[in-house]
Order: C-alpha cells, then structure tokens, then sequence
C-alpha cells in the first residue's frame, strides 16, 4: 500500500531487546501494511540518559530514558517530549500497547483532543501486580495507575482486549460500560514456529538431549509468573522420570549464579536444567527441542483477562502445555481438549495430576501425532489472521483508515 500522509506513535514501556519488543513488531508490520501510516515505535532504555531516534528497518524508533529510581518524573519528562514530536510529526494515533503505556497515550490524547487513541492488549495491570505480589501492597505506583486505567476506560477511541470478558472486568472494577472493542489474542508466526523447528539434530547433539523427556519454559520468574513453584514442579518431574531422563529447558534472562542457588535449595541435579538466553528469532528452534511445555503464569482473578504469547508458540510447535488454572481461555482449552494438563493447586497433588497427564499423552502419540493434534489450535485461536481482521477493522472501519 502506497504511504499517505498520516502517522501512528506506537508506544510501549519495554526495551527493544525484550522479547516483548520482538513479538509486538510484527504487529505493526501488520498495521503499517494495512493503512500506508507512517509508523514511529516509542521503546525505553534504563541505561540512556536521553531521547534517541533511530531508523530499524522501515520504522523509526524513537528511545526514552527511564530510571527505575525516578520512573513517574521520568515519564513526565517523556511525555512532554513525545508531546513535541507528536506535534512535529503531525501524528494522528496514539497506539499504546497494556495499560501502563496506554496512560502515556492517555496524556497525550488529553494534551490534544483530535488524536485517535487506541488501546491495545488492554487486560488488567495494577490489579495484578498486587495480586502476584510484584507490588506488596496497593501503594502509591498501584493507586496512580488504576486511577490511569478508570482514566483510560473513558477517552480511548477503541480497546483491544487480549482475552474476552474484560469488558465486564472495566464495568466492575471501573464503573464504565465500554462498547468500543475488539478481542486479539496474542499470536504466533505459525510460519517460524512449524514442524521445521522442531528436533533440531544438532541442538539435541549440543545439550544431550537425545532420547531424554524434555520441558521447555520460555519466561521470566517471578513477578506476573511463579517463582519457587517452578522449581517444586522441576523437582517432581525429575522425581517421578528419573534425573537420568528428564530435562528442564529453561530460555529465560536470569542469571546461572540466580538459577543455581534455587536449584540447589529444592535439590534438584545440577544437570537436569539446561538454562539460556536465546534471541526471540531463534526461539523457535530451542522450544521445538522439547516435549512438552510449561505455562507458569500465577493463577490470581485478573490472569483470567491475559494471553501468554508462549502457549501459542507451544501450541504451534505442537507441545502439550502443562498451566496454571484460569488463565484466559487457554487453561479451558486444554482442559477440555485433552492437549495438555491443567495444575489446579500449586503443591504435591496438582504437580502429580500434570505430570502423570502428560505422561499419558507422551506414551499415546508420536511427536508427529502430537503436533498433528495440537498444532490446529494455534491456527484457530492464535493464528496472525485474527491480528489481521482486527486491525483492519480498527483501522479501515473505525476512521482511521484512508
């Protein structure tokens, strides 16, 4: 499509690197396809000190500086500067992706009424950053940001909601009946992650895992996720197939010195998790080395209104998915449809439950009758085509189009 005039401020509070970052781009590509906006992606840094704007590919990247130390003086300073180039650049949308970047979007459609503001992957923040226990109590960070989300529910043009029913959780919780809405998975490149990507020879030669049951968690621990539970689950698992034959495949950006004293602590060997930081364009490969899959998101009321961009690319490659209870649709989806194991409490009981689940699906079907089972759900339910009809509707059909 030929570039018009208009443009789009995408903003998210991440850093390029983050695989977050990764996934979201091709969302824009997406975006930017559709309407021939001219399309500018706000990222932060926490070791730059100032603005910097930069060309990736077609896109412009505009970087801020955020200090964990200073963090809302810092988006002060940064709304005020995304307010300059705004105007500079006659910028039409404001894009934000989750809530505490759509409050920066928020700011700026405030400062100038006639901007489009539209809100996306929008699904509970504050609410659950106290119920995971990210932040202790409903502190300052929790009351200015909900108060930001009730803000939100009111001026944005149009939400984006990651799982369905977050409509009833912003009447609920923020007194707004919105109508304005579209509900968007996250979804996965089923073109990266396919059959191709599974059983890479030479990394199963590398990290010894020929002939060995293997579990894969692509993720972070702690905050939104579990933390010591993880490694209770590693240790029932090495408990009930033997540290000869289980593997933990760990893709995550901890540190060894961090993993290692855990692992220590619940007694697990020191050979049963394989721990990397693997770039998101090569994480299709490192996931496709597994047997099986691990959702580990903390099962608290607002995790219903998520979607872990990980149980696609699990689904995609064909794992079945041992997850938490309630979490979005995912946990119903492969409850009911026998693609995986559902962990209903977080101890001895529900670990055994999962694992022997598994177990039962690894002995009745091959990795290609596994894949061949599973795979249909990620084209269904988490298939790029649904990005594609939803922001072509949002664009061409909301007022934002040509």
């Amino acid at each position: 499509m030929l570039k018009t005039n208009k443009r789009i401020l995408f903003i998210t509070q991440w850093e390029y690197q983050d695989g977050l970052i990764q996934s979201t781009l091709s969302y824009l590509n997406i975006i930017e396809k559709i309407t021939g906006y001219y399309c500018y992606l706000v990222t932060t840094s926490k070791i730059s000190n100032k603005i910097k704007v930069a060309k990736r590919g077609g896109m412009i990247m505009i970087e801020v500086p955020v200090k964990r130390r200073w963090l809302f003086l810092s988006w002060f300073y940064n709304i005020i500067l995304l307010k300059g180039i705004s105007d500079k650049k006659k910028v039409d949308v404001v894009h934000g992706w989750c809530t505490p970047a759509c409050s920066v979007a928020l700011m700026l459609k405030l400062m100038k009424r006639k901007l489009k503001f539209i809100a996306d992957s929008y699904e509970p923040h504050s609410e659950s950053m106290v119920e995971t226990g990210a932040w202790k109590t409903k502190n300052f960070k929790f009351y200015v940001l909900f108060f930001l989300e009730r803000v939100q529910t009111r001026n944005a043009d149009c939400f984006i909601f990651s799982a369905p029913g977050m409509e009833e959780y912003i009447l609920k919780k923020y007194g707004t009946k919105v109508s304005n809405f579209l509900v968007k998975p996250t979804c996965a490149n089923l073109e990266r992650f396919s059959y191709n990507a599974v059983k890479n020879p030479a990394l199963l030669d590398k990290f010894g895992l020929k002939d060995k049951i293997t579990c894969v968690y692509a993720g972070k621990l702690g905050g939104l996720y579990l933390y010591d539970e993880i490694f209770e689950f590693i240790k029932k698992c090495e408990d009930y197939w033997g540290s000869a034959k289980f593997r933990f495949l760990l893709l995550s950006g901890s540190t060894d010195d961090e993993v290692n004293e855990v692992r220590k602590r619940f007694g697990i060997a020191s050979t049963t998790i394989i721990k990397q930081f693997v770039p998101h364009t090569e994480i299709q490969a490192y996931m496709g080395l597994a047997d099986f899959g691990f959702s580990p998101v903390k099962p608290v009321p607002s995790r219903k209104y998520c979607s872990p961009i990980k149980d696609a690319e699990y689904w995609a490659l064909g794992l079945p998915t041992v997850i938490t209870h309630d979490i979005s649709i995912d946990s119903g989806l492969i409850r009911d449809n026998n693609i995986g194991a559902v962990i209903d409490t977080l101890d001895e009981t529900g670990y055994m439950g999962a694992i022997k689940k598994v177990d039962e699906i690894l002995k009745r079907y091959s990795r290609k009758e596994m894949y061949d089972k599973i795979r249909p759900f990620a084209e269904k339910y988490r298939n790029m085509t649904i990005a594609e009809k939803v922001y072509s509707e949002v664009y061409r059909k909301g007022g934002y189009g040509n």
